[in-house]
């Protein structure tokens, strides 16, 4: 018979609650109209980032709000103006708002130096974008007229719900100026036609980081390429062992180095494809229509963002072709090293083998002079022996010790030569018994 079980008696993923809490981690805000935005994005390291989370937490315990459960995104009030905090891998932003002197788009001084709002920064600053939300009772003519019109986009939004402009030019405050008209009911609505807006405006921001990296890192990369370029040439000469050496040392730092600089790079340029794939996600969530004229936010990032990625790309291409010419120049010095030293050690092997030759026939010269002065030895002592015998009268009446001597001459000769026979051998035996040792 099957029992109910209740849900908290299951074992749970480690991973549960974080991945169901990502889900709902930055929902959007409401936001009535008019409306102005002060948006800030940082850029932040582990230890900036940290800091600033224990910092928006002590004001958190002092400001009423509603955080996530992951601390990476919170809402505080402070009088009249609201603060969204939220904190991403490599940036943190802080989106102001407030209902106060909305009514009128772009008509107040940089807040923070008027002292509206106060907070410390968490990093390096990227992103400062002033957003005015105003209702449909604005002309659209009368919002374009505040941005530059050599710039200026205009869009219809959320199916025609609204209408954003933007020129993506600083004003005198240091802000890029954005404007959104609202033209349905709807605060849910207009908050989250604006977030998508400032996503864009921060994401492009962000995704443009990686052309300085490719402008710093082409003249390296036009150096290393001359370099290799040489090299090369240099392979298809008669060169010496030196100066193979110093070649391939020389290939050995430039891989080195071509290696430090597509690690240097690598992060960037794929944090810009992703940003560049988030500008483009968050576009079509805006659901853009053409308006009139004025040109679009796609066909404006289109003319200006999409270079500025393929740069970046292009770079990132040849660093890799780069890498891989380097690799085959080393592999084809390493080839030509080794026929060299093969060749010379096969030299090496005819010498050892002439010498060989050559020290085996001095052996032989030598075995045959040492039988010789040994055979002349033997006959020397056996005159020596026929000539006393001879004086003792032991000899027959027919024989002279000058016969006997040349009778020994053959049995002298065999006896010296099973002597260095023997010689010989016990000599191999003893190279043998040490090459086993």
């Amino acid at each position: 018979m099957l029992q109910s079980v209740a849900r908290g008696s299951f074992p749970e993923h480690e991973s549960r609650a974080a991945i169901m809490a990502e889900l709902h981690a930055r929902p959007f805000l409401p936001l009535a109209t008019p409306r102005r935005v002060y948006h800030f994005a940082f850029a932040t390291n582990e230890d900036e980032a940290r800091n600033d989370r224990e910092e928006i937490e002590r004001l958190a315990t002092a400001h009423p709000g509603e955080a996530a459960s992951d601390a990476k995104f919170l809402t505080m009030s402070f009088g009249a103006w609201e603060l969204r905090w939220e904190q991403h891998t490599e940036f943190t932003t802080y989106t102001w708002s407030t209902s106060e002197g909305a009514q009128t788009p772009f008509s107040h001084p940089d807040p923070l130096r008027s002292g509206e709002i106060d907070f410390r920064a968490p990093g390096r600053l990227i992103v400062a974008t002033h957003l005015c939300v105003v209702d449909g009772g604005h002309d659209l003519e009368s919002l374009a007229a505040l941005f530059n019109s050599q710039s200026l986009c205009v869009i219809g939004a959320a199916k025609g719900a609204a209408h954003v402009l933007t020129d993506f030019a600083l004003d005198a405050y240091g802000f890029t100026r954005m404007a959104i008209r609202y033209n349905a009911a709807g605060e849910l609505g207009a908050g989250r036609v604006a977030q998508r807006a400032l996503e864009v405006e921060t994401y492009r921001t962000l995704a443009l980081l990686g052309l300085p990296e490719a402008r710093r890192a082409s003249p390296e990369l036009r150096a290393m390429e001359r370099e290799v370029s040489g090299i090369t040439h240099a392979l298809s000469q008669l060169q010496d062992a030196r100066t193979n050496q110093d070649l391939l040392q020389r290939l050995s730092d430039l891989l080195a180095a071509s290696e430090a600089l597509a690690t240097r790079t690598a992060f960037r340029f794929g944090a810009s494809r992703a940003y560049h794939a988030l500008v483009k996600h968050r576009l079509e969530l805006l659901q853009e229509t053409k308006e009139g004229e004025y040109v679009t936010l796609s066909a404006f990032l289109r003319a200006r963002l999409d270079p500025a990625i393929e740069t970046c790309n292009a770079v990132e291409a040849r660093e890799a072709r780069l890498s891989s010419q380097v690799e085959r120049a080393i592999t084809l010095m390493r080839t030509g090293l080794t026929f060299e030293l093969e060749r010379q050690n096969s030299s090496l092997l005819d010498d050892m083998n002439r010498r060989a030759r050559l020290q085996l026939r001095l052996q032989r010269i030598v075995q045959g002079i040492s039988t010789a002065a040994l055979t002349y030895y033997l006959l020397g002592l056996s005159a020596f022996v026929a000539k006393g015998v001879e004086d003792a009268g032991w000899l027959p009446a027919a024989m002279t010790a000058e016969e006997v001597t040349a009778l020994s001459l053959p049995l002298s000769i065999l006896a010296s030569w099973l002597f260095m026979e023997r010689l010989r051998h016990l000599s191999k035996k003893a190279a043998k018994e040490e090459q086993v040792d």
